[in-house]
């Protein structure tokens, strides 16, 4: 068959995605497993997820530094160790820390899973929390939080989720220069006893899984209760306390440059509204083509990139603009981004625009389901907030039948400047 290079492609609209979908069991002890088996390369990840995220904490700094402290040493291994041997068998670790969970994730070939769980059993059941590798910790995270203090993209970002949440939300809690010196390792091993145990605990598998995956997870983690304290772990939901003032700003006289973020709080992924406000917020902000890219980075020049998102939490959500621009052209940045706000309220889109803008969404689900570990990720996305995989036909079928007055009204529903708090960090210029 000869292809004619002259002739562009057909273009071809999206019509349908297949999603593979996860299978769940449990272990005999009632750990929840999800098991994406996808791909073709012998290789599994698996997520060890537990409802330890910030929101958990009773104070700043105990969520982020317990989950760290996990890998620095257990009863049967050193830090070295545990380094060690996971590199030699090909493996991979990475910890981390969200708003609402902590996670522990390995990344290992099929044929040395076994292996690689021995130092993945230790991490979670027997880390030993020494005093000198809590210290290192400290020092280092401070160094860095004082670093990164001077920064007016951090300043804004941190002030913007103060006004968001209020200081006292977990959301919102800001790590203060004091929290170093406050924080002890008896609240990380508290906070450790009471979050990393069986009944806190799901696991997610995804890649070509062996056939003697749940025989393997029962040996390590499944055949008993583990845990300090081995107790269902309950989530009150704590009231937000959303600044009632505008317009914000956060002096910093030697910076160059301002941080800006506009927002306000929102709903999350549960709520009706969240399909078409996602299109929308798409072409004000969500991608390289977006409106405001198109005024303030590609006319305007005031900016490398500019952008907008709406962010999904377990009790709430918000959304955001987020940007950079030199401080003599801070306040123009401001009102072209007001500006294109009100165009949505008031214009409807054009039906070319809202294709693009439709195609690239529908593109990026595509994109977003293509290999084991990114179903796994589409997977936990919709496992937080308890929904299943309805969700994601609902999301496309309001892709494919949005109208401009659908967009317009969101716009107006939700973007009222009124409603939006405004953070900017920088040297305020008249």
């Amino acid at each position: 068959m000869t292809i004619d290079r002259t002739l562009a492609p057909e273009f071809k609209t999206i019509s349908k995605v297949d999603v593979i979908k996860a299978v769940s069991g449990k272990l005999s002890n009632g750990i929840d497993v999800h098991s994406i088996n996808a791909g073709s390369q012998e290789i599994i990840k698996l997520e060890f997820i537990f409802k330890a995220g910030m929101f958990y904490q009773p104070a700043a700094l105990i969520a982020s530094t317990t989950n760290s402290l996990l890998e620095t040493g257990t009863k049967s291994f050193n830090a070295n160790q545990i380094s060690d041997g996971i590199d030699f068998y090909g493996s991979f670790i990475e910890l981390g820390v969200g708003q609402d969970y902590a996670c522990i994730t390995l990344f290992s070939l099929n044929k040395y899973l076994t292996e690689s769980l021995r130092f993945i059993e230790e991490i979670v059941k027997c880390p030993v929390f020494s005093e000198e590798e809590f210290r290192i910790h400290i020092a280092n995270k401070k160094q860095k939080h004082l670093i990164n203090s001077q920064k007016v993209n951090v300043i804004a970002r941190r002030k913007f989720s103060e006004l968001l949440f209020g200081v006292k939300h977990p959301y919102g809690i800001d790590v203060q220069d004091s929290d170093f010196e406050r924080v002890n390792i008896n609240e990380i091993r508290e906070f450790y006893s009471k979050f990393y145990q069986s009944k806190n605990c799901t696991i997610i598998a995804s890649g070509n899984l062996p056939n003697n995956l749940n025989d393997t997870l029962e040996t390590f983690f499944g055949n008993k209760d583990w845990g300090v304290n081995v107790q269902s772990i309950t989530r009150t939901a704590v009231p937000l306390q959303t600044t009632t003032e505008r317009i914000h700003h956060f002096e910093k006289t030697d910076a160059i440059q301002s941080a800006i973020r506009v927002g306000r709080i929102m709903f999350n992924k549960t709520h009706p509204d969240y399909y078409h406000f996602q299109v929308m917020n798409t072409i004000l902000g969500g991608y390289f083509g977006s409106r405001l890219m198109a005024n303030i980075r590609e006319d305007k020049g005031f900016t490398y990139g500019i952008g907008s998102g709406l962010m999904s939490l377990v009790d709430t959500g918000y959304f955001f603009i987020s940007t950079e621009v030199g401080s003599d052209v801070t306040q123009q940045a401001l009102d072209e981004t007001y500006k294109e706000i009100k165009i949505l309220r008031e214009e409807l889109v054009s039906d070319s625009e809202l294709e693009t803008v439709r195609n690239y969404i529908l593109g990026q689900i595509l994109r977003s389901v293509d290999g084991p570990f990114a179903l796994a990720d589409k997977f936990k996305a919709i496992w937080e907030f308890g929904l299943d995989y309805s969700y994601f036909d609902r999301y496309f079928n309001a892709v494919k039948t949005v109208t401009p007055e659908d967009i317009r009204n969101m716009a107006n529903k939700y973007l009222q400047e009124k409603d939006l708090i405004q953070c900017v960090s920088g040297k305020k210029t008249t």
